[in-house]
């Protein structure tokens, strides 16, 4: 059932809205940042002028205020991992992720400063030690031991989240990890009603809290449950058949109905789960590797020991439940121009050319309108390496393999002066880069060096 090459343009559609890019990324920053604004208000409306009288009313201030902050952050994390299609596909979910990553680091240092200065600050006003203190608020103030608690599953979340570690544990351990975050919302929550000082005496403040956990709720519910349920049963997807494409990958085609109303694009990606045996109980994020069509779908899986070797062993027939599409990896993120048309230059290493395949097939253009540059260790390593020369002898696109070591230790072979003299206008280009995080990090500082604004560099990262 291999699916042959096809000379399709698929063109993004237009809209009244920007396609994606930067501009929804700064965006999201801007509410982001104007969601704080309020939160800080309702501290500064319920602290009278002239109360921060000593030190120990400072700290308690700046306690409350961390909570308060902390516990924003908290909602706009869930926001963030929430899904929604105008998120992951105008900002881009790897764009999300880093985000999420870098407030989760802030989220926790909040919450623990807001528990500390809190303790400290009480204990001046006591006259009480920290020890002292400590042990009297949580057995005196009520519902301060399941703020404790929550605040432990925070600090476990992002423990497991550092960088240090997050390598080391599989990918269901990890997130099974995080399902924790919402027991410590939920554990939290009546804390915040019960000693918070700006919702102890305030039925608004109390209002508008609730009506934001609720909302921040409701998105993962219609978004992470009922979207993908119906998706997956209106479309009924099932697996056709897996295919061995080189060391270690496989693509899985799977068959189903209606699949053009997804309107996937060439470049996302969509989070899978195969009600298999040891495959049904968590799903993993896989790029198409080739344009849908109304009835088939592709996704190709490299081995990388999370659960994705055992896609080998799937049986033809195997129901699939899916969530997506996401992702702005896209032609619609192109805006170079040259004579009125797109200039592309596509460049994949590994398993990274599983979506540059998809977009290579289906970027507008003729001729050296897009350029692909294919890395990798050996020949073999070559996927999808005729169904590329078909695409390339169809529409006249530029291909070079990249094949081996480095010719010298210090020489990398897509540096700023390879990349200019197998593609003198890079500059005038957009590029697409995808591929293990050296390459990508290597490859940016030297497309930068050659002239590509980094407004025009588009990376999709594999490490959601």
């Amino acid at each position: 059932m291999r699916r042959p090459a096809s000379p399709v343009r698929a063109v993004p559609g237009g809209g009244m809205l920007p396609g994606p890019g930067r501009l929804w990324e700064r965006v999201l920053v801007t509410v982001m940042i104007a969601g704080a604004v309020p939160v800080f208000g309702v501290w500064w409306q319920d602290t009278p002028a002239g109360s921060l009288r000593g030190i120990g009313d400072h700290l308690v201030a700046a306690g409350r205020v961390s909570g308060m902050l902390g516990a924003y952050l908290l909602l706009v994390l869930v926001t963030l991992m929430s899904r929604m299609p105008w998120l992951d596909n105008r900002v881009g979910s790897d764009v999300i992720a880093r985000y999420h990553r870098a407030l989760g680091e802030y989220t926790v240092i909040l919450l623990v400063a807001h528990a500390i200065l809190l303790v400290v600050g009480y204990g001046l006003q006591d006259g009480t030690g920290p020890v002292a203190e400590t042990v009297t608020v949580e057995v005196s103030y009520p519902d301060v031991l399941m703020s404790t608690a929550a605040l432990g599953l925070l600090v476990m979340v992002g423990v497991v989240s550092a960088r240090a570690v997050r390598p080391r544990l599989a990918y269901g351990s990890w997130h099974l990890t995080h399902l924790y975050v919402y027991l410590a919302m939920a554990l939290a929550f009546a804390h915040e009603f019960a000693n918070g000082a700006d919702f102890s005496g305030s039925l608004r403040n109390r209002v508008l809290w609730s009506a934001v956990h609720i909302g921040v709720f409701a998105t993962l519910v219609v978004f992470r449950l009922l979207v993908p349920v119906w998706r997956s049963v209106g479309h009924s997807l099932r697996v056709a058949e897996v295919v061995t494409e080189g060391p270690g990958v496989v693509s899985v085609y799977m068959t189903g109905r209606n699949l053009n109303r997804l309107k996937a694009e060439a470049g996302q990606f969509l989070r899978w789960r195969f009600l298999d045996r040891g495959l049904w109980w968590e799903s993993h994020p896989y790029s198409l590797s080739a344009p849908p069509t109304d009835r088939t779908i592709r996704i190709t899986v490299k081995d990388l020991g999370d659960g994705s070797g055992r896609l080998r062993q799937v049986r033809p027939g195997t129901r699939v439940w899916f969530e997506g599409p996401y992702g702005a990896f896209t032609a619609g993120r192109g805006r170079a121009r040259r004579g009125g048309r797109p200039r592309s230059l596509l460049i994949a290493g590994g398993v990274g050319i599983t979506p540059i395949r998809a977009l290579y097939e289906t970027l507008p253009g003729s001729g050296s309108d897009v350029i692909l540059l294919y890395r990798a260790s050996r020949n073999e390593d070559l996927v999808f390496w005729r169904e590329l020369v078909d695409i390339a002898r169809h529409r006249g696109f530029g291909l070079h393999p990249i094949v081996g070591g480095h010719v010298r230790k210090s020489r990398d072979p897509l540096d700023a002066s390879a990349l200019l003299r197998l593609v003198p206008d890079v500059a005038q280009r957009d590029v697409y880069l995808c591929g293990p995080p050296g390459l990508v990090k290597g490859a940016t500082g030297h497309l930068r060096k050659a002239g590509v604004p980094r407004s025009r560099i588009h990376v999709e990262a594999f490490d959601l």
